[in-house]
Order: C-alpha cells, then structure tokens, then sequence
C-alpha cells in the first residue's frame, strides 16, 4: 500500500522551513513527514525505533533525501532502502546542495530516482519544489 505522504529527510533546520513553506506555496496538500537524520529516516521507513508498529505497508509517495546527514549518510540511506525488498521501488530523489560529480553519479549508481540540487535562491527554490511536486506526486506512475 502506498500514501500520499512525502517523507523529507533533512537535518537543516533552515532548509526544512524553506522545503515546508515552498511546498505550502505549490499547493502541496500531501502530508509531509520530517526526519532529521539517516537512521530515523531508516527507522520510519521500517518500522523500527521510535516508529516501532507503524504500518509499513504504507509508503510514502515520495522520498526527499538529503546527502550530508547526520548518523547513516544519504547515500547509504539509499543503499539500504534499494536492498531492501519492502522499499526498493520507493521513489527516491536526492535533493542537496552537492553539486560533486561523484555525488550525483554514486547516487544515480545506488538507484536515486532523481539527483536535484538546491537552489540557494527561495524564488529558484520554491519553483524547483514546485516542479517537483508537480511531476512526482501528479504525473509520474509509480510502480505497484
């Protein structure tokens, strides 16, 4: 079973305002969840932790995965939730300020959906949030 819900993983607290208010002006109506590292994002995705019992049959639609985490770093994140059987088809776009080529192509090597670096203007930052709520949450099928 799949949700609506995005998951945002993200440790900056300005970023994450930033990411609440662009999705909010896009329209957004999904809820969205927010962990603050790698290993709550792992433990939310299955069930473990302080989310021991939540149903992980549903999925979010979306998961916005930052890079420069605290605890289990993006990229391993992404490693775990492609090896996992219950989570490998997630849709997972990258979404951090790295512009490092070996960045993007680890995180296309491990299975990331989409690699989008933050715009560090708000305008350019709240039309790529936008953009990508439009195609990720409207127009792309995801796998069953």
């Amino acid at each position: 079973m799949r949700s609506r819900d995005i998951l945002l993983v993200e440790d900056n607290p300005d970023d994450e305002v930033l990411m609440l208010r662009a999705l909010r002006k896009s329209n957004v109506v999904n809820q969205i969840i927010v962990v603050r590292d790698g290993a709550e994002a792992l433990d939310y995705l299955f069930g473990e932790g302080e989310f021991a019992g939540r149903d992980t049959s549903v999925k979010p639609a979306v998961v916005l995965l930052d890079l420069q985490l605290p605890k289990i770093d993006g990229l391993e994140v992404l490693r775990r939730i492609r090896a996992d059987e219950r989570t490998r088809l997630l849709r997972v776009v990258i979404l951090t300020s790295s512009d490092e080529e070996r960045d993007i192509v680890n995180s296309y090597d491990l299975g990331a959906n989409s690699y989008v670096r933050k715009p560090v203007d708000f305008g350019q930052f709240s039309t790529a949030v936008q953009q990508l709520g439009l195609y990720w949450l409207l127009l792309n099928e995801a796998a069953p």
